[in-house]
Formats: C-alpha cells, structure tokens, sequence
C-alpha cells in the first residue's frame, strides 16, 4: 500500500516543473523525505513561493524561476537529472474558455519543449499530469482509457495533445513517458482563492470566512475526488515503472464518486457551519459526471490508492484549518 516502501536508486535527481503549485510543491516535500536532490522549476503565475519556502534552505533542493514556454530553461534545468515530474501548466476549465491562446502556449507547447528537453538529456522516466477532461462527452462510467468522447474545452485539447506527444516521444525517441489522468485532485495547498479556485478548497475558504458558497448547476453532477497524497502515490510508482508500459496513459484518482452536494454538506458538517449554499448556473465545458476505473493504474504501475474521500477530506480540512488566515 502506498509508496512509503518505495526506493530510488541512491543519488536520483529529481525535476518537478510547476514545483511550487499544489500538486508540484507536495512532490517535492515528499521527494525530499525520500532523500532526493530535487530541483523546481516554476515561474510562480499560479505556482506560490510560500509552498515551498519550508524546502529552499535544504541543499538537496534547488528552486529554479523560469518559464517551459522557453526551450533554453528546460534544456538547463533537465542537465543531470533521472526522473521528470511534469506538472507545470494552467488549470480550470472555464478560464481556458476565456484564454485558449496562452493555453496552448503553456501547456502544449511547454510540455513539448519539456519533452524535447528530457530526450535531448537523456532524462530516464518523463512523468506527466494529463487530466480526466480528456474523456470529454463519453457516457459512460465508469472511464476506461481507450473510451474518449468529444473534448468539451481548451483546456481538455492541450491535455489530451500532451498525451500524443507523450506516445510520440516513446515510439519515436524512446523517450519512456507516463500520461497520469489527473481526477480532481484536493488537498493541503491547494488555492482556495480566485474565481477558479477548485471546489472544495473555495467551499472551506468561504464556510470559514462566513460566506455563501455558490454551487454552479444542480449540485448533482459527480466527481471521483482524489486526496493528492495518492497523486503523489502514482508519480513515484510511474517513475519506477516499467519501460513496457511507457507511452501510456493512466487514470490516477481513488475509483469513487461523490457529488458537489454531498461533498458541500460534508464540509459543513465537518466545519460546523450550516449553511444553505446558492445555486448558480453551470459552467460551460464542464463534465457532468465523472469516475474513474484505476485497474489499468493498478495493473501496470502498481498503484494502489491509500486515502478514499473521507479520510483525504478530513486532512484536508484540518490543513485548511490551522492554514487559512
């Protein structure tokens, strides 16, 4: 269970680009535990330097700003380094409605350049954060990689554009790169701010700060929720994998599903705070419903998710606790 078995050849190097975002900053500060020499790549648009100020006076850690949007950084930053953990990119599905240009400039053309970079190296395993928007309109649940729909957003072209790339790079170059489907990912770090906030950290935020939370659509439609500590699970057991399993793509969340009405009533339970929330109209692009089949993960990665919902959200709340000022 987990990955706290786990063991990297001594001396590994390690690249996180977007290392000071949610997700990129919890890869880091596991890395290190591992004894790792870790290097962060981030040019802090959504990335924050508070998330890894607590790593910037440990040797084995190095914060690089820069942007993959510039070949010349990813070609400097992947010199001596094993294993890339690909996170650096723009999330939200409605702000790449509004944005589909820097989009496409942030995370297709920055994840070929990282790509491009990690072949050009000689970098050993490229993993990178693809996302459960790729299954776009397909029905049916729940989803199999291999059972895509039509896409719904930019945002969902540029992962789904990464992830050819990704196949691309092992058939042509040998490049060994791992696709992980990201399924809406929560916990410690995570912004509740801004209007593209992610759901449940916007909910705690405004239960917290004494305000209505706006539930966009019936509050019905369904998320596999997933606690980052299994995110994390899947990107050390990615970089451990097999070379025949590269050029894949994997569904990474827990295999549940929980509704934006289950989960907002959980929140209030769990804070204390009751609530009615508002109900505003739903956002164009977003999935209805959403659950992931992990067996493929399981199979060929070895994953195997330790944090359902409830045990994630309960450490996510007690995080955003003791966090939020």
């Amino acid at each position: 269970m987990g990955y706290a078995h786990l063991h990297f050849p001594p001396g590994s190097v390690f690249l996180v680009t977007g290392g000071a975002g949610f997700i990129g900053s919890n890869l880091c500060e596991q890395l290190l535990k591992f004894d790792c020499k870790v290097i962060c790549l981030d040019n802090l648009s959504t990335g924050k330097r508070e998330n890894i100020e607590a790593f910037l006076s440990d040797p084995r850690f190095t914060f690089v700003e820069g942007d993959v949007r510039d070949l010349q950084t990813c070609m400097d930053v992947c010199k001596g380094v094993d294993f890339v953990m690909h996170q650096a990119a723009w999330g939200s599905v409605p702000r790449s409605i509004e944005m589909p240009l820097l989009y496409a400039q942030i995370n297709i053309q920055g994840t070929l350049n990282m790509m491009e970079a990690a072949r050009q190296c000689g970098v050993r395993k490229f993993v990178y954060a693809s996302s459960s928007s790729v299954y776009g309109d397909h029905p049916v649940l729940p989803k199999t990689e291999g059972q895509e729909g039509t896409l719904l957003s930019p945002y969902a072209v540029t992962k789904r554009v990464c992830e050819e790339y990704g196949r691309l790079y092992k058939k042509l170059y040998g490049l060994d790169t791992y696709g992980l489907r990201y399924f809406n990912v929560f916990g410690k770090r995570q912004d509740p701010d801004g209007v593209y906030a992610a759901v449940i950290p916007r909910f705690i935020r405004q239960l917290l700060h004494g305000e209505t939370p706006v539930i966009f659509g019936d509050g019905q439609q369904s998320r596999d929720f997933t606690y980052v500590e299994n995110v994390v699970e899947a990107n050390f057991k990615a970089c451990l994998a097999d070379s025949g399993a590269a050029g894949e793509v994997f569904n990474i969340a827990y295999g549940g599903r929980e509704s934006l009405l289950d989960i907002y009533h959980a929140l209030t339970d769990a804070l204390g705070k009751h609530v009615e929330p508002e109900f505003g109209p739903a956002r164009a692009g977003d999935i209805r419903h959403s659950n992931a089949d992990i067996s493929k993960a399981r199979r060929l990665l070895g994953y195997d998710p330790d944090y359902d919902f409830a045990h994630g959200l309960r450490l996510a709340v007690d995080w955003y606790t003791e966090n939020l000022k």
